[in-house]
Order: C-alpha cells, then sequence, then structure tokens
C-alpha cells in the first residue's frame, strides 16, 4: 500500500507574501520578554513571523521594517546580520 503524502506545512513570508513550504522560510520570534531573535528550529515559543531564506528578502525587510510591524518590537541589528549569515549557510540550524 503506497504511503500517505504528509501535507507539507506552509507559511506565508512576511516581506513577499507568497506562501512556501516552512523548510524554505526562516523563522523570527518575539518572546513574552520582548527579545527577538531567529529560530532555526521553528519551535520556540512567542510570536513568529517567516523570512523567505533569500538575502534580498531580508534586506528589503530591514530597509522596510516589516519584521519590527509584524513582531510589534524593536529589531536589533544583530537579528538581521544573523539573518544574512543563516542565507549565507553560515549557521548550524538548531
Amino acid at each position: 500500500m503506497a504511503k500517505k503524502k504528509r501535507k507539507i506545512p506552509q507559511r506565508k513570508c512576511v516581506v513577499t507574501n507568497e506562501m512556501k513550504p516552512k523548510k524554505e522560510l526562516i523563522r523570527v520570534v518575539r518572546n513574552k520578554e520582548g527579545e527577538v531573535f531567529v529560530d532555526p528550529t521553528g519551535k520556540k515559543n512567542g510570536r513568529g513571523a517567516y523570512v523567505s531564506n533569500d538575502l534580498a528578502v531580508i534586506e528589503k525587510a530591514e530597509k522596510s521594517g516589516i519584521l519590527s510591524r509584524q513582531l510589534n518590537a524593536e529589531i536589533e541589528p544583530s537579528v538581521y546580520e544573523e539573518l544574512k549569515r543563516f542565507v549565507e549557510g553560515n549557521v548550524d540550524e538548531g
């Protein structure tokens, strides 16, 4: 019997508004303490926003301030630096 194909979770990139498989997006989280950080595992508690795993999209997010609106928090430049490193593949996933 053929195995049932599992549904791939889709999430929306807050910058491009495209629906993509969760694996192709990077989650940024604001926790209850108001800290904002990159969540490679996608499992941390808090308000999450997803951005495409794409340098141009991350730069656009940084310029437009869309993440701070989505998460209702101040986004430190270090968060964008981490996102860029992540896209370049220099960060180990959770």
